[in-house]
């Protein structure tokens, strides 16, 4: 008997679907026609286990047991699941193969594993496990999945970056929340002081770009612009280009900061004659964007209609789990696989039927255009985003899900387009010395931003202009007929967004101060994961550490003194990037378990010493006491 094991109840009625009838109905699984059975989890069955299962004496939260590191790692079942995991675990010791259904990412991979290590099974049942691998819940993805099984042990290295994962935000987690927490009541603060190795940080930038804003001071800056006429009687702008002997009145942008040195140059230069230094022009094409992973689709979506980025998640698990309209929502990954190619004509078709809005985006669409996104090499565990081949009446969709569902479908069409053309030019101008810049860009076809909104279209052109160079010549003469001094203020960085907040966290090494971190993670990690990014955001705002105002979130007066009082190194991105990096290495094999874990706990012990010596006198008077009962929860989230 091979028994299915999903992630969760809808995955595993879809994949029953495709299996043999009549099926038996089970309380907790689906009986099939020869015999198999298909079962599942209901999200995790199983949670780390709190630190009063591994001494009754850790339930009172007392700074002398810190750190509490458990030396035999447990796990505890979840009450509100009990019911079900005794159906999976009695399937389990049953099963003669096992399958491991649960979504293709790290958490998918260890929440099934732990379920059937937990189960007590021999070690060669363990190992003669399979892997089925389903990011498209229509019937035909699902029986090409089941029918391109792999070794569940090939993904042992997946399971085992998951399970560090866990252990250390565990670790983390519980030792410095209930360090902070004791520090903080020490000091007059009444609640819990919730820390974690990812909402931490996130906080972090939130309260550090506060704390910019406020303290910024607006500068003037100049810049000079001149008319320059030549001999055809055309006049044409250029903009003074600073040198070299200029970079001490300028900052560190460029800008000069001096208005007697740009009066000076207006002044040397107007009524004078220079020539055309050089003059450059180019067709230049931009390929179309790549189908959205979840974290550019969540972005998208707050730009384009004020969606936070669990909402825009919330929304895909509909798309995907109840209308299968799309493909695996929680993924990291922008290509597809070659293989995905030929389904094209159907999911065009799909989504034609599904978006009378898209029907006209499809039928211009070429389908012999094939765009870098099909590349084997860059797929993982799941590919991009993309709709599937199931159509359905658009009046069956809430209105938010019509829009994240054309969202989805616009981003695959342009695959299917040709790329943006334009033409750029640059005349480059000296007059009396300094160097002027003219520079012209005009579309000249609009390929597939012919399918982006009329508005957001619109806001990406505006550098393109209608407005002709003239033709001149390199040594051609010019005379300066007019000029002009433009004075401007620096703008201070603008407050976090969600849409901006979520593009940190996926472009963390650009606030990584430590250069070889900065390094690794440069086009690769991101601070937290897909999966997770939405739920850590939604947290900070719960414990009251983040508030929004109107489309800007900004930092508590809780929220930033907490950030304020910890060592830097917790407040920062870097630690917690570097652990995501290593992370990824476990998963490819390229550093071991202990590895991460031994210099983790050294760098947390060194920490607990910092935070045992601060006192968090600005919190003093703020915060609301717990109730009795919800003190017991001592596991929080990243």
């Amino acid at each position: 008997m091979i028994v299915y094991i999903a992630e969760k109840p809808s995955v595993g009625r879809a994949v029953a679907a495709v299996l043999p009838q009549p099926h038996q109905q089970g309380e907790g699984f689906i009986k099939v026609a020869n015999g198999d059975v298909v079962t599942w989890c209901i999200g995790h069955l199983l949670e780390q286990a709190e630190p009063e299962a591994y001494n009754p004496e850790y339930k009172k939260w007392r700074k002398e047991h810190l750190p509490i590191i458990p030396t035999q790692w447990q796990h505890q079942v979840k009450p509100a699941t009990r019911k079900q995991l005794a159906v999976v675990k009695k399937l389990i010791k049953q099963a003669d193969v096992l399958v491991n259904m649960g979504d293709p990412d790290r958490v998918g991979q260890i929440l099934v594993d732990e379920v059937i290590n937990y189960s007590g099974v021999s070690k060669a049942k363990r190992m003669a496990a399979q892997r089925c691998l389903i990011s498209d819940m229509n019937p035909d993805a699902i029986k090409r999945s089941l029918n391109d099984l792999r070794r569940n042990s090939d993904f042992i290295p997946l399971a085992t970056s998951a399970l560090a994962r866990a252990r250390a935000d565990w670790l983390y987690g519980i030792n410095m929340t209930r360090l902070c927490t004791l520090q903080g009541q020490a000091s007059g603060y009444q609640g819990v002081l919730s820390v974690g190795r990812v909402q931490t940080p996130i906080l972090g930038l939130v309260v550090h770009r506060d704390i910019e804003i406020e303290r910024f001071v607006s500068k003037p800056f100049y810049e000079v612009f001149i008319d320059l006429k030549t001999n055809n009687n055309e006049t044409y702008s250029a903009k003074w280009k600073p040198s070299a002997a200029c970079e001490a009145y300028m900052d560190e942008e460029g800008r000069v900061l001096l208005r007697k040195l740009a009066e000076t140059v207006l002044r040397k230069v107007t009524q004078q004659t220079g020539h055309v230094l050089a003059v450059n022009e180019s067709v230049k094409k931009q390929a179309p964007p790549l189908p959205y992973n979840l974290s550019s689709l969540q972005i998208d979506a707050s730009k384009r209609f004020n969606f936070n980025a669990q909402k825009t998640l919330d929304i895909c698990q509909k798309l995907y789990e109840t209308h299968k309209l799309i493909t695996y929502p929680r993924s990291d990954c922008r290509y597809l696989p070659q293989g995905h190619y030929s389904e094209k004509g159907s999911v065009t078709q799909a989504i034609a039927k599904t978006s009378p809005a898209l029907d006209k985006a499809v039928q211009h669409a070429d389908l012999s255009i094939k765009s870098k996104a099909w590349d084997d090499a860059k797929v993982g565990a799941h590919h991009a985003i993309i709709p599937t081949s199931r159509a359905i009446d658009a009046s069956r969709l809430a209105a938010d899900e019509q829009k994240i569902y054309e969202l989805v479908a616009r981003q695959y069409l342009m695959q299917f387009y040709p790329p943006f053309t334009y033409q750029e030019k640059q005349i480059d101008s000296e007059v009396a010395g300094g160097l002027f810049i003219s520079r012209q860009k005009e579309v000249v076809h609009k390929g597939w931003k012919a399918l982006l909104p009329e508005r957001k279209a619109d806001a990406e052109d505006a550098e393109f202009s209608a407005i002709q160079l003239p033709k001149v010549v390199k040594g051609e003469s010019v005379l300066c007929a007019d000029g002009r001094l433009d004075e401007k203020q620096t703008s201070p960085p603008k407050h976090f967004t969600d849409a901006s907040l979520l593009a940190a966290m996926t472009g963390i090494a650009r606030y990584v101060s430590d250069p070889e971190i900065k390094k690794v993670l440069r086009d690769t990690d991101g601070l937290g994961t897909e999966a997770t990014r939405a739920g850590i955001i939604e947290l900070l705002f719960k414990r009251g550490f983040l508030i929004k105002q109107g489309k800007e979130i900004h930092a508590t007066a809780v929220g930033r003194s907490l950030i304020l009082s910890l060592p830097e190194v917790m407040a920062r991105p870097d630690m917690t990037a570097h652990w995501e990096s290593q992370l990824e290495a476990i998963a490819e094999k390229r550093i071991s378990y202990n590895e991460f874990m031994s210099p983790m706990l050294d760098g947390l012990n060194s920490l607990i010493e910092q935070v045992r010596q601060i006192r968090f006198s600005g919190l003093q008077g703020h915060g609301k006491a717990p109730r009795r009962r919800t003190t017991k929860r001592s596991k929080p989230k990243q």
